[in-house]
């Protein structure tokens, strides 16, 4: 059966686009036939985010509007097997993005048998992210561990409860996930971040993954490849943990605790 989540946030620049592709390889590599579709309408930035950005001929927008059919709007990813993109359009206006066309697109996904249809939102509260929550199973909510990214994570929380397709329906409520992005466990201890307990207290959801602050996200990012493919990283090993317990497996949150260095370990502090 078919599971489409969302990747959304209430506050942009928190990791959304970068945690989609990262959660979309995961996913695929795993063996899981998975599509990621960009619905930031007039931006795009999936495609470079996953080096694809000059395969793209049609997009989201032409297929909603019958200017292209699915298959020819889908790009296959050169690096990973079972992974497709859907690219957002960057010269239509959002008002471009449909209930009916987001409907539509999403049942031909279904029926050609995606296991995993991930959504990466824009920020906010526009009809892109309303659209791109609407249709979901489940949620990520994607926030960094501050103040202002956390509160509006909790009005994507009320956006969820309120106006998604099963509040409006009265059935089952979207499943919904905290992923914490560019954690440091020094600055937390500084007082510097929220801590882990202090962003759950606040949005009462479980936690799917901790992401910790790591160069190489940026790195990878300009090189257009996932994170995740990156072995070497903190944040691509965080990132395949996030996917394992998407798939129901149990793992212990890493990067959570300060690192000691030698001496610290030696005289015991």
């Amino acid at each position: 059966m078919t599971r489409i989540i969302v990747v959304t946030s209430g506050k942009g620049g928190v990791g959304k686009t970068t945690s989609s592709a990262a959660i979309a390889t995961g996913l695929a590599k795993k063996g899981k036939k998975t599509i990621v579709i960009d619905f930031d309408i007039g931006l795009r930035n999936l495609d470079l985010v996953m080096g694809c950005e000059r395969r793209v001929v049609y997009d989201f927008i032409n297929v909603i509007q019958g200017d292209a059919t699915l298959n020819q709007s889908l790009i296959k990813d050169k690096k990973t097997s079972n992974l497709f993109i859907l690219p957002a359009s960057q010269t239509r206006d959002k008002d471009a993005l449909t209930c009916s066309g987001v409907e539509k697109v999403l049942s031909e996904l279904v029926k050609m048998e995606f296991d995993f249809i991930i959504c990466d939102s824009p920020a906010g509260i526009e009809t892109g992210a309303i659209l791109a929550i609407y249709f979901a199973d489940e949620a990520i909510i994607t926030t960094n561990p501050e103040v202002s990214s956390v509160r509006d994570s909790d009005r994507i929380l009320g956006i969820i409860a309120s106006k998604s397709k099963r509040a409006k329906q009265n059935t089952t409520p979207i499943k919904e996930y905290l992923l914490l992005t560019r954690y440091n466990p020094t600055r937390v201890k500084k007082g510097e971040m929220l801590s882990m307990t202090d962003v759950v207290e606040i949005l009462q959801i479980p936690v799917i993954g901790i992401i910790p602050e790591d160069p190489s996200v940026l790195r990878a990012s300009n090189q257009g490849e996932s994170i995740i493919l990156d072995v070497n990283s903190n944040a691509g090993h965080a990132y395949l943990d996030t996917v394992n317990r998407l798939l129901g497996e149990k793992h212990p949150f890493r990067f959570v605790e300060e690192k000691k260095s030698f001496l610290q370990r030696l005289f015991g502090r």
